[in-house]
Parts: structure tokens; C-alpha cells; sequence
């Protein structure tokens, strides 16, 4: 018998015989669960589990198990979702001029490791700004933004989004601020990615301030894009030790590692469900 794994997510209010109520449905269905992970909000007392399973395999198997998980759904009022890892999740990448996390997320989307489909690359600049890239079939969009043209390309880039079926656009050091309406209309669906020197060193060479006020730490955070700048639910962060002897320019390469290895890991841990926002911050099961 073929057997394939599916991802549940959810979340609820807590209350008891949500975790006894989900591994029943799965037990009843011939699913064999492989990980489960839970955890109880006290502060809002909303509970959040992902569970990973083994089903046997099908076209209409997702579809089956969907109809037959609604009475949980309505009896403890779920915010949920149930995927097989076949269906990939379909991502917009969106970059400016420097594309250090673009060219990571390209190859490590190439050798497997984060699977997805690349709904499209946009940037402010035109094509000619990557002549080294090799972007294959991913078709290429070049949207220039200023202060006034904004409202009409944030729209095209809108109607991208939705002719294309994006389901989460990465924002890979793209670097116009979105609106407030587009920020809410991407709400949950965009991550960000950026050094962590905020609110201390803003605007032009963040690294260069940081160097001259002798920091020893620096960071990247990604994190989920709302209308409060920088500020959305954080999915993943890392530091890395500087010292005097690190020049700005230290700090600068230093900085773009950092930002490289989080994001990729904010985007894995989202294709593989392992993301559930929670008002301001995040429920994050890493693997």
C-alpha cells in the first residue's frame, strides 16, 4: 500500500479533547502520526498543535480527509489546514539591487531543500541589475516603484499576486516600504527579512553605525509583513559575535550570512507548516 505524509495545523480556543479528538479522527482514517507538537497559549488562551502523518496515498485522499475532519472543526471552532507536501506551496520572490538572499533561496529551492513553486521574481530594478542570474522558466517582473507612481504599480503588483495564485511572497531584501492597504491585503502572507540593529541604527549603513558605536552582536530577523513597520510577528532570528578587530565592512558580510540562513529557514519552516501566526508574534515548531 502507498503511503504519503500530510501536514495538520490548527488553532482554537483551548479546551479540553481538541488533542484526543484530532489523533482519533486520524487513527479512524488508517493514519500512522509521526510528530506531533502543541502548545497552550495561557496569555490568550488559544491553543496551536501541527501534526504530521502517514495516510494511504491518493488524488482524492486530502479532499476525503478535509470533509471528514469538519464535525472537530465546527465542535471546537478550528482555524485549520490540511496539506499533502505534493501540493507545493506557490511563492513570489521580490527583490531590489542587492540579491544576496534572492541567489540563496534560487539554489537551495534548486537542490530541493526548500520546496515550493516560484510564482514569479519582481523588482524595482530591470533585469539587467542580475546579469549573472540564471532564472531559468521563473518568469521575471520588472515593477518600478517612486513616490508617484506607487498606488498604481502597488495595484499591478496586486493583480500579480492574485493571477498567479501567490500564496506568501519573500520580500528578498526588496527594499520600497509596502503601503498600509498592501501590507493588510498580504497580511500573513509576505515575510520580510532585515538586520536586527532596529530601533537603534536607522536608515543608510545600519552596519557602518553599528561599527562605529563598537557593537559585539549583530543579527537578522525575518519576520510576517503588517502596516507597523519592522515590526510583524517575528518567525525566526540569529546573532553572530563581531569584535574591534571586524571593519564595517566585516560587519556588512557578516550581516548578509546572517540574513541569508534566516530567512531560508523562516520560508522552510512556513512551506513545511510549521508557522502559525498568533496576534503579534508566532507560533514557530522548528524541525
Amino acid at each position: 500500500m502507498n503511503r504519503e505524509t500530510f501536514h495538520l495545523t490548527l488553532t482554537c480556543k483551548n479546551r479540553p479533547g481538541i488533542v484526543a479528538a484530532v489523533s482519533a479522527y486520524i487513527f479512524e482514517n488508517g493514519g500512522d502520526i509521526e510528530e506531533a507538537r502543541q502548545f497552550d497559549d495561557k496569555g490568550s488562551g488559544r491553543f496551536f498543535m501541527r501534526v504530521a502523518f502517514t495516510c494511504e496515498a491518493g488524488h482524492q485522499q486530502v479532499a476525503q480527509l478535509r470533509a471528514g475532519f469538519m464535525p472537530i472543526v465546527e465542535k471546537f471552532g478550528l482555524t485549520w489546514h490540511l496539506r499533502s507536501p505534493r501540493e507545493l506551496r506557490r511563492v513570489m520572490l521580490m527583490v531590489s539591487r542587492m540579491d544576496h538572499c534572492l541567489v540563496d533561496l534560487l539554489y537551495r529551492w534548486r537542490i530541493g531543500e526548500l520546496p515550493m513553486a516560484i510564482t514569479g521574481i519582481v523588482s524595482n530594478h530591470p533585469r539587467e541589475t542580475y546579469p549573472d542570474l540564471d532564472f531559468g522558466d521563473i518568469p521575471f517582473h520588472h515593477i518600478p516603484i517612486d513616490r508617484d507612481n506607487k498606488e498604481t504599480q502597488e495595484r499591478k503588483l496586486w493583480d500579480l499576486v492574485c493571477e498567479t495564485g501567490t500564496e506568501m511572497v519573500v520580500l528578498a531584501r526588496y527594499m520600497q516600504i509596502l503601503s498600509d492597504e498592501l501590507s493588510a491585503r498580504l497580511s500573513g502572507r509576505c515575510i520580510n527579512v532585515h538586520h536586527s540593529f532596529l530601533p537603534g541604527f536607522k536608515g543608510a549603513k545600519p552596519y557602518h553605525q553599528a561599527h562605529a558605536r563598537g557593537v559585539k552582536l549583530i543579527g537578522a530577523t525575518a519576520h510576517f509583513v503588517t502596516s507597523d513597520l519592522d515590526e510583524g510577528p517575528i518567525i525566526e532570528q540569529d546573532v553572530t559575535r563581531v569584535s574591534h578587530n571586524d571593519t564595517p565592512e566585516d560587519l556588512v558580510r557578516k550581516g548578509r550570512d546572517l540574513e541569508r540562513q534566516v530567512l531560508s529557514r523562516a520560508l522552510r519552516y512556513y512551506l513545511s507548516g510549521r508557522v502559525l501566526v498568533n496576534g503579534a508574534t508566532s507560533v514557530v515548531f522548528a524541525d
